[in-house]
């Protein structure tokens, strides 16, 4: 009887083993031969494929990024519903930012390499063209875009980095009254860490939104003050001439 053929070697094989151990014994976990191990392969054999450790982090990392939903910012990009039109910014940047936090949540032992920036990694890229992109085409100033897809991914990746909830300790009498005259429940948020944390993420999003929706308004209002002032100064001067 034949024996059974090994999975060819390559470079999804090697991120998909790579990003498995990461989720389930964290980065200090991920080393040529752990790696190696797991695939049952030769060490050597993985550098035929990644020349370094980091190169390969970079790998896995961008195929996180690969997970997040795009689609609200293209009509023509490929999703479970598309959309015939463009979708308003502040509705794009609320989608975006829920399927850019799902994807961390799923991986939360790669996010503090994440969090480091795109590099050159082409998911990554891709997610800053078509969020900078989008926003300059609904009409934001390309400095005050740029900006906005920062705050976006800090809010986001710092809701992912750890549990608020989940940081306080389940034993009621760690929480002295007289010490912490406010924190008579805090031993019942851990219990309730989904709840907290979803809420927590889903409060901080409409405020900022809210808050980006105001500014976008003043500065339309602005525009349109200075289009009037533009205006009757051309009037002005034809009627003088």
């Amino acid at each position: 009887m034949p024996r059974p053929r090994t999975p060819l070697l390559n470079r999804e094989r090697i991120v998909a083993a790579a990003l498995r151990l990461v989720d389930d014994e964290g980065l200090a976990a991920l080393s040529t031969r752990r790696l190696a191990a797991e695939l049952s392969v030769s060490g050597p054999s993985l550098y035929n494929h990644f020349a370094t450790k980091d190169e390969l982090l970079d790998a896995v990392v961008d195929g996180v990024m690969g997970e997040v939903d795009l689609s609200m910012f293209d009509p023509g990009t490929p999703s479970p519903s598309p959309s015939p039109s463009p979708t308003p910014w502040p509705q794009a940047l609320r989608d975006w930012a829920r399927s850019y936090r799902a994807a961390l949540a799923a991986h939360p032992n790669i996010v503090p390499v994440l969090a480091q920036g795109p590099g050159r990694r082409p998911n990554a890229l891709r997610l800053a063209d078509a969020v900078f992109g989008h926003l300059v085409e609904a009409g934001w100033p390309r400095g005050q875009a740029t900006r906005i897809g920062a705050l976006m991914r800090y809010f986001v990746t710092g809701s992912a980095l750890a549990s608020f909830a989940a940081g306080f300790p389940e034993d009621a009498g760690v929480y002295d009254a007289a010490d912490y005259p406010h924190l008579g429940e805090a031993h019942l948020l851990a219990e309730h860490r989904a709840a907290v944390d979803e809420g927590a993420f889903e409060t901080g999003l409409d405020a900022l939104l809210d808050g980006l929706v105001l500014r976008f308004e003043r500065l339309e209002q602005r525009g349109h003050q200075g289009s009037r002032a533009t205006n009757a100064g051309r009037s002005a001067g034809s009627t003088g001439s």
